[in-house]
């Protein structure tokens, strides 16, 4: 009986070190699909743009959700929702927030006149999934 004590009381000291690691790898890998998301994002714009081109239109798409060409509904796994959960994308305004984490998250802006969908390189989710 006290060796089987004995073994769960290492199997908890095991545990209590090893969770915060799993954290972390939690938090990058979020960052990651947030990463890929922005680059896919950004060629999709590029894409359209080239698309319009070849039409004869110089313009890059007018909106990110238009219904001819919804980006974020076709490219990202849970597109734009109310989902304010790690690693989802929400709409406020002309603002697109990717939520890291509870207390971190980093919020886009698309210019249709210029084609560039970026953030405030300042802030650190931001720079977390840009640089």
């Amino acid at each position: 009986m006290i060796e089987l004590i004995f073994v769960i009381v290492v199997i908890g000291i095991l545990a209590s070190i090893a969770m915060p690691r799993l954290w972390v790898t939690r938090t990058d890998a979020i960052i990651s699909k947030g990463r890929a998301e922005v680059s896919t994002i950004r060629s999709a714009i590029a894409t359209i743009r080239q698309k319009n081109l070849l039409e004869g239109n110089a313009s890059y798409p007018v909106t990110l959700e238009d219904a001819g060409e919804p980006l974020f509904a076709n490219l990202l796994d849970y597109g734009i929702t109310s989902n304010t959960g790690d690693g989802h994308w929400s709409r406020s305004g002309a603002n697109y927030i990717f939520h890291i984490s509870s207390d971190l998250n980093a919020t886009f802006t698309y210019n249709n006149a210029t084609g560039i969908f970026d953030c405030n390189h300042t802030r650190p989710g931001c720079r977390d999934l840009t640089e």
